[in-house]
């Protein structure tokens, strides 16, 4: 048989073909990791597909040859089902991540309650951090004199412990750490002593989220205000406890209230204090945006807002001198009345496809910044009145600069630091033009400790970072974790608390002497 009649330019074209794809993949600079993964991973994968076909239907060799290529196909195929399952995503792209079947993870030693008679936590000199992001909600912390020589005097691990499952950080209040976990079956509101990591005391609802893609348990970060912890977990329950001896005060579930649903991914959003008020965000369609409740008693006041809420948490700030309540929904950006919850502008961008989880950057002069990942990218709002009362955004500048997708930005010298798909990037306020963008930090979150920029990889390190409009400088390292971290750190004081949904550690970092 000679070699036309294998139609030899059928795999050769495919061959062409794919290569052109996968050079078109890896030559566009500002395409996510995450799109170009699965742009990848689609092209490999058509490609073995056609290739198979022109093998086994047209290449025109033997009968029992293509048979038993075909039976062979066949064989993997369900071995590889048989042995081999999906253990969570790799890194940040959203493709599986399989494992054989066989695997199970390391013993884990979780923290039991400690006696109701336990004693009260060892206080240290550290101040509160009472709700996502720090005290304003926007990952900018005032610097307790860090030292950046972490060869010279390294950071002390005050202690390290298992931790179930889940993706949010702590708040600190009075020497507690308390964050939400998975136990098995129950998801925990739990309380830690900051020095010593003793389980103070811990809260249980009969609920489980499980999502393949960015794991399993509550995403959320406890808030608290004056004495009392406001929790949303995952699948929607809102929780109103002591924050001394986490005693459930009230609680709400929203699914069933609300017919909220679940969004993909779970529900995210941190709860907001305002005033007499907690905020909470709502979920699909066919619930209210956001949710307020009186703090103390849990009566609802108000519901606003017809827009799927997304994965970022609301936020109190001050627009043209009114208090507003400021939401990154699914399908653009919405300002509510803080008192009533009126919905004073929705503003479109972005998509609604696509998961929003970066906070809003609110700045001098009425301007607002956003940013996403997943090709939506970034953008300059102006707010101005409209002649209602109510508000409008005009649009100053729009790039794909700055593609954030689970961490949020801070600015500082009229620059805007962000990770743009995993690198470290400065970015002009008044421009958008990108100045720099270094480092390889994957996934990862970061916050602006002073003139410092600490970093979470999403790898689990800890970076500390000196950042200019020239560049950046790493000035310490400490290898905190060791598996995927998509946590946000939280710091108080020189006590930092880092966690995963496997491992938490708390170090006391070294700080100058005055």
């Amino acid at each position: 048989m000679n070699s036309r009649s294998h139609r030899f330019w059928i795999p050769s074209t495919l061959i062409v073909l794919a290569a052109a794809g996968l050079g078109y993949a890896y030559a566009q600079p500002e395409l996510e990791t995450n799109l170009r993964s699965w742009m990848v991973s689609a092209i490999l994968l058509m490609s073995s597909l056609f290739l198979m076909l022109w093998f086994i239907l047209l290449s025109g060799f033997s009968g029992r040859l293509r048979l038993q290529a075909f039976a062979l196909l066949i064989v993997a195929s369900i071995a590889f089902m048989l042995t081999m399952k999906v253990d969570g995503a790799v890194g940040g792209t959203g493709l599986p991540r399989f494992v054989w079947k066989w695997s199970t993870p390391g013993e884990r030693h979780l923290a039991k309650p400690l006696d109701s008679d336990a004693a009260e936590p060892t206080l240290a000199d550290m101040p509160d951090v009472p709700q996502f992001l720090g005290t304003n909600r926007d990952g900018i912390l005032a610097d307790p004199g860090l030292a950046t020589d972490w060869k010279a005097t390294p950071p002390r691990e005050a202690w390290r412990a298992d931790i179930g499952e889940g993706w949010g950080a702590f708040c600190v209040v009075g020497g507690r750490a308390i964050t939400q976990e998975q136990r098995d079956q129950e998801e925990w509101v739990s309380a830690y002593d900051v020095t010593t990591g003793k389980l103070l005391w811990h809260h249980a609802d009969k609920t489980r989220f499980v999502e393949w893609q960015g794991g399993d348990g509550p995403r959320a970060t406890p808030t608290h205000d004056a004495g009392k912890v406001y929790t949303q977990g995952a699948t929607g329950i809102v929780n109103c406890l002591e924050a001394a001896s986490g005693k459930l005060l009230w609680t709400h579930d929203l699914q069933k209230e609300h017919n909220t649903g679940v969004l993909t991914w779970g529900f995210a959003a941190s709860p907001l204090i305002v005033d007499n008020l907690v905020i909470v965000s709502g979920a699909k369609r066919s619930g209210p945006t956001l949710i307020a409740y009186d703090k103390l008693t849990g009566e609802l006041s108000w519901k606003s807002g017809t827009d799927e809420a997304t994965y970022a948490s609301p936020l109190l700030t001050t627009v043209l001198g009114k208090r507003v309540l400021m939401s990154n929904n699914a399908s653009g950006l919405a300002l509510y009345d803080a008192a009533t919850g009126a919905q004073l502008m929705d503003h479109a961008w972005g998509e609604d496809k696509w998961p929003k989880a970066s906070q809003p950057l609110v700045l001098p002069g009425n301007r607002v910044f956003l940013s996403a990942g997943y090709g939506m990218g970034c953008a300059m709002l102006q707010i101005k009145p409209t002649p209602d009362g109510r508000f409008t955004a005009e649009e100053l500048w729009r790039n794909n600069k700055m593609k954030t997708q689970f961490n949020s930005v801070t600015p500082m010298d009229g620059i805007i630091y962000g990770l743009d798909d995993g690198k470290l990037a400065a970015m002009d306020i008044a421009t958008g033009e990108r100045l720099w963008k270094e480092g390889r930090f994957g996934a990862g979150q970061h916050l602006l400790v002073g003139s410092k920029v600490l970093i979470q990889s999403e790898q689990g390190p800890v970076h500390l970072m000196e950042a200019t409009r020239a560049g950046f400088k790493e000035l310490a390292k400490l290898d905190a974790l060791s598996s995927k971290t998509w946590n946000y750190p939280t710091l108080a004081g020189k006590w930092l608390l880092v966690r995963n949904d496997k491992q938490v550690a708390c170090y006391e970092l070294p700080v100058t002497t005055k």
